[in-house]
């Protein structure tokens, strides 16, 4: 005789794992500049006879104006501010050894599971969804199923800045199918080792984050704070103005690792041009999906990628400017932690929820991809 299941699925805890380590922007800058001279200088004779370009100086001004950040946390800061080096240094751990993403996602996901009073028996499913894995098998998901003694499944999901959102909608229709009870969905956001911390333009713009949220039947939750998922909706479309060339194909066709197209890189402009209209009409799609205006939504908690991005978007779903309170701000502390940013900011602004107030999680990057879902406090 088959169960019936609850129609009702909620995000029950919520977890984060903020680094010991932080960069400021000054010291960020103090260290490239010092690197771009120690560039200019010597390549000054091919700077000027025009077969070379100087390295152009940055400021923290700067980088608050272009993003908004300040600061960004980061799991190791060896290596990073050495002008010799530029770029963090992870000592190599063992086959036999916990890897350095599956312990940050471990952290988060004890936090979450601590937050939705839930144990490991009582998971199903474990997806780790970012936008780097550490290795490409065995999945880092399994690796953190395996700490933390839960017994099921579990896969590496990479959907680049949309990850975390993704991986929630994958966890809201498998407690909604009743193909798991609970399903811890996780964020390890190791992204430093993938910075070209020698490219003014984008040197600044990462930090380390994990986060992890559990998601069940809400006859089965407990917790304080429980936020019914009334829908998700999700959208991809192809472009290349975010891209990180990066793999396992490097060796095969012979060319540098650390080649500046295998790390991180963008068309920022396009990026801002483009993505924001289509997030803006995504959003606002979404929520009319259940006869609301984006005036109704009391809380949103969108992608971290960019300050300003976030306010021109707010702007047009809203029709002016946005508070602090309906849009929280944390790229300024930890700076754009790929798919996590989002999940920060729940984390640190949903306590004060009323219930019945409706709320809307958003990722948007490279893909370019797009993921929301309509909350509301119970």
């Amino acid at each position: 005789m088959s169960q019936a299941v609850s129609q009702t699925v909620v995000i029950s805890g919520s977890g984060l794992w903020t680094p010991p380590y932080s960069i400021s922007n000054e010291e960020l800058v103090s260290a490239y500049n010092a690197w771009a001279d120690q560039y200019n200088q010597e390549h000054q004779q091919a700077i000027e006879a025009g077969s070379m370009e100087a390295k152009p100086y940055s400021s923290a001004e700067f980088i608050e104006k272009a993003s908004g950040i300040k600061s960004r946390y980061i799991y190791s800061r060896e290596g990073v501010l050495d002008i010799q080096r530029m770029y963090p240094s992870f000592p190599e751990r063992a086959d036999d050894e916990i890897s350095q993403q599956a312990e940050i996602a471990i952290a988060a996901a004890k936090a979450a599971l601590q937050a939705a009073n839930k144990q490991a028996a009582d998971i199903d499913a474990v997806i780790v969804s970012c936008a780097y894995t550490q290795r490409a098998y065995p999945a880092i998901a399994i690796e953190v199923q395996e700490a933390l003694g839960i017994e099921g499944f579990g896969f590496d999901m990479l959907v680049a800045c949309s990850a975390a959102t993704f991986g929630l909608h994958r966890a809201y229709e498998m407690v909604k199918a009743g193909t798991a009870r609970a399903v811890l969905v996780i964020n390890p956001e190791l992204v430093s080792p993938q910075i070209n911390y020698t490219d003014r333009d984008s040197h600044f713009i990462f930090g380390d984050v994990a986060t992890a949220k559990v998601v069940e039947r809400a006859e089965t939750a407990t917790s304080e704070h429980q936020f019914e998922i009334l829908s998700t909706k999700a959208v991809t479309k192809f472009s290349n103005n975010i891209r990180s060339n990066f793999g396992f194909m490097s060796r095969a066709q012979d060319v540098d690792p650390f080649a500046i197209d295998k790390l991180f890189h963008q068309n920022g402009r396009s990026v801002f041009k483009e993505v924001c209209p289509m997030a803006a009409a995504h959003l606002e799609s979404h929520v009319a999906q259940h006869g609301l205006s984006a005036a109704e939504v009391r809380r949103w908690w969108l992608h971290q990628a960019n300050i300003n991005m976030n306010l021109l978007i707010a702007k047009k779903l809203l029709g002016r400017d946005a508070s602090a309170d309906e849009a929280p701000i944390v790229l300024d502390r930890y700076a754009n932690t790929a798919s996590a940013g989002s999940m920060i900011a729940f984390n640190l602004h949903h306590q004060d929820m009323q219930a019945g107030d409706i709320g809307v999680l958003c990722s948007f990057g490279a893909g370019y991809s797009i993921g929301s879902l309509v909350v509301r406090k119970r």
